[in-house]
């Protein structure tokens, strides 16, 4: 692992095995002697992993195509599914097992053998599937890929890790760890500064002592989580606990019921949708109002707020500066009647463009994503201190401009998929610093008001602010982050510059 807790991505250019051979070697390797197939639903995990490793693919929109594609039954499905987001979670722990196994680096191995070596990591030290048949298939997965050369150094690897258990091999690695938060790490599967960020969080809220509960949501495989868009689906059983609009899936494939519904019942988060709510339900709805979704990609909260909109003949425009996404947000809202205008924007230019033109925005922000580990487990070794550093100008300047354009009265919701201070509670105190015309609500008792049963959510340690965060280990809910601010009739927008 590099300094920062992260797995070192390996290079292609240095990534062959001791004693390896060139690409075309080892296809002379396997035309050699005969290469047993490997079983689909480790062949599909394997070539997910091999998508998320070299094209930053996420997994969750990689996955669930590939699993149609090969035709695999609900158990296998359900196999890959395990193995693909197991492997993926716990990435970085694994490459140092591998690392301690091989006596090498892992930037050393190629590519394409160490995704098969971490997927075998996973069967053998982390699933009840057999031993035998973890390391046959991933050797016979990197004679596939890499040649016979290669899957003996794969086979030599996977052997060593066979003969000790689990805990044996974890307290190998935990004990070079240089630090109580490395060994913990390793341990959780969480890079050292993810870590420290979410413990901070905690710690703003007086819940320090959950910081293990967390990392251990954050490892645990989520539930489906289904909504049905207000005014056009009725949720099913069984119901979810906060959003009046959440469902379970009834398990197999999710897309079905999207499907089925045309779209009017949608997969998404529980906290997303209480966000989303909240914002509809902070103050009451005025026939004519104008509402914007800033940031919309993919589409979810846009279709709901669309859904929301239609009932109470409110207006809805929502921008989206990537293209793929911005036809995200087009195909979620086939589902819902009536036109809602899709630009492709920089949302602080279009915002710019409109002022106090909107009666409420939804600001849901480019971020970190670490409230949502559990679904993009990938996230966690992909991102760095230097992305919230680069993302929090980019917050500030969108919040602000959506405050901009808010009609006298109107309110912005300004929505994180990340704990960190640093990407919530600090871009909400940066952008009311220098605001005489901005107060902010409450949004904790927004959201407990558009809830179904009472739910915990801190107060302590917030300063006076009134946001709120949920928690995947206190709500079940990715970690969502929420504050609302109301543009007052009046008070002056101050830079606190003199022009």
């Amino acid at each position: 692992m590099s300094e920062d807790g992260r797995p070192r991505r390996p290079q292609p250019s240095n990534g062959r095995p001791r004693g390896g051979r060139g690409a075309t070697e080892a296809r002379r390797d396997v035309q050699r002697g005969p290469v047993r197939a490997v079983q689909p639903a480790r062949r599909v995990a394997y070539d997910v992993l091999r998508a998320v490793s070299e094209t930053d693919a996420y997994a969750n929109l990689v996955l669930p195509p590939a699993i149609a594609d090969a035709r695999l039954s609900p158990q296998d499905a359900a196999l890959a599914t395990e193995l693909t987001y197991g492997t993926l979670r716990r990435l970085g722990t694994y490459d140092a097992i591998i690392a301690a196994a091989a006596d090498r680096s892992t930037d050393s191995i190629d590519p394409a053998v160490l995704d098969a070596l971490r997927l075998a990591v996973h069967q053998l030290l982390a699933t009840h599937v057999a031993s035998h048949a973890a390391v046959n298939e991933s050797v016979n997965l990197v004679a596939t890929e890499s040649g016979r050369g290669a899957s003996s150094f794969a086979n030599a690897v996977l052997r060593r890790i066979t003969r000790e258990s689990s805990e044996d091999w974890q307290e190998r690695i935990e004990s070079g760890a240089r630090s109580d938060d490395e060994r913990l790490a390793l341990r959780s599967a969480h890079p050292v500064w993810v870590i420290r960020a979410l413990r901070r969080a905690l710690a703003a809220e007086g819940r320090g002592e959950e910081l293990d509960a967390l990392l251990d949501a954050d490892n645990a495989s989520p539930e489906v989580t289904l909504v049905a868009l207000p005014g056009l689906a009725e949720p099913d059983e069984p119901r979810l606990p906060y959003a009046p609009t959440a469902f379970a899936s009834p398990g197999g494939d999710p897309r079905r019921p999207v499907e089925a519904t045309g779209g009017t019942v949608r997969v998404q988060d529980e906290g997303s949708q209480l966000v989303a709510l909240a914002l509809a339900g902070a103050a009451p709805i005025k026939t004519g109002e104008r509402w914007l979704d800033l940031c919309a990609g993919p589409g979810g909260k846009t279709a709901l707020l669309a859904a929301i909109a239609r009932q109470h003949e409110a207006t809805l425009e929502a921008n989206e500066i990537v293209p793929v996404r911005a036809r995200l947000v087009r195909k979620a809202l086939r589902a819902v009647p009536g036109d809602v205008v899709v630009h492709e924007q920089d949302g602080r230019t279009l915002a710019a463009s409109r002022p106090g033109e909107f009666d409420r925005i939804l600001v849901d922000a480019p971020c970190t994503g670490l409230g949502a580990l559990r679904r993009r487990p990938e996230a966690r070794w992909r991102k760095s201190p230097a992305d919230v550093a680069e993302l929090v100008p980019l917050q500030v300047e969108l919040l602000s401009s959506a405050v901009d354009a808010l009609a006298p009265g109107g309110i912005v919701a300004y929505v994180t998929c990340s704990p960190h201070l640093a990407e919530t509670t600090g871009v909400v105190k940066e952008v009311l610093r220098d605001r005489t015309d901005v107060v902010e609500l409450d949004a904790r008792a927004a959201i407990a008001d558009v809830a179904r049963s009472p739910i915990d959510l801190a107060e302590e340690g917030r300063e006076g602010s009134g946001s709120a965060q949920l928690w995947p280990h206190r709500h079940g809910t990715d970690a969502m982050f929420l504050a609302l601010l109301q543009r007052s009739s009046t008070g002056n927008h101050s830079s606190g510059k003199e022009d």
